[in-house]
C-alpha cells in the first residue's frame, strides 16, 4: 500500500513537473484553448513584469492591480491573434501598455500636456546607475501622470516621439518636451537623494 502511494505521489510529480515546464508555444497553445493550468502557468510568468509596468504607468499600487487583471482578461480574449512574429512578452508589453492607455484616457489625466519650450538638456545617466529598481519605480511613480506616460513610452518602452504624439494625440513638440521634463525631474529628485 505505501508503495502505491510512492508510486501515486511520483506520477503526480511527473506530472506536475510536465505541466511545470510547457514552453511558450505550449502555453498559448494551452490558453488559446481555454486551458486553465496553462492561464495559470502564463500569468505566474509573466504577472510580475506586467504589474511593474502598470505601476509605471499609474503610480498606484491598488489601480496597477486592477490594469494587470483587466490586462491579463484581454490577453487571454485576444491571445489568438497572436502571429507568432516577434516576441510574445513583446506582443503582451503592447497590449498591457495600451490597456494602461485607455485606462488614463478614461480617467481624462492625459489632457495635463502643455506645449513648453526647453532646449535639449544632456542627461548624466550615471545618478540612475547607483538606484535599485524599487528606487526608480518609486520616482517614476511620484512623476505628475504626463511625465510619467511620456516617459514610460520614450524610455522604457522604446516608442519614438511621433509614435507617442500619435498614441496620446497630442503634438510631437510636447511629447519631446513632456520627456525632456521628465528626465530633468529624475535628475534632481535623485541628485538630492543623494545629497541626504
Amino acid at each position: 500500500m505505501q508503495r502505491l502511494g510512492v508510486i501515486l505521489h511520483l506520477s503526480m510529480y511527473r506530472t506536475f513537473r510536465y505541466v511545470s515546464l510547457m514552453d511558450e508555444g505550449e502555453l498559448i497553445a494551452g490558453c488559446i484553448h481555454g486551458n486553465s493550468v496553462a492561464q495559470r502557468q502564463l500569468y505566474e510568468k509573466y504577472a510580475r513584469k506586467m504589474m511593474g509596468l502598470c505601476l509605471r504607468y499609474t503610480g498606484n499600487r491598488e489601480t496597477a492591480r486592477d490594469l494587470l487583471h483587466d490586462g491579463f482578461i484581454r490577453l487571454f480574449g485576444k491571445i489568438d491573434t497572436y502571429k507568432s512574429e516577434g516576441s510574445f512578452e513583446g506582443w503582451m508589453r503592447r497590449l498591457f501598455v495600451n490597456t494602461a492607455l485607455e485606462y488614463l484616457r478614461k480617467k481624462d489625466v492625459l489632457t495635463e500636456y502643455s506645449e513648453y519650450s526647453m532646449k535639449e538638456q544632456s542627461t548624466d545617466y550615471s545618478v540612475f546607475e547607483k538606484l535599485s529598481e524599487e528606487e526608480l519605480v518609486a520616482h517614476i511613480a511620484a512623476m505628475s501622470t504626463g511625465f510619467r506616460t511620456v516617459f514610460n513610452l520614450y524610455a522604457i518602452e522604446g516608442f519614438s516621439h511621433v509614435e507617442i504624439a500619435k498614441m496620446l494625440n497630442i503634438s510631437e513638440s510636447t511629447s519631446r518636451s513632456q520627456y525632456t521634463r521628465a528626465r530633468s525631474y529624475l535628475q534632481k529628485i535623485v541628485k538630492e537623494n543623494k545629497k541626504k
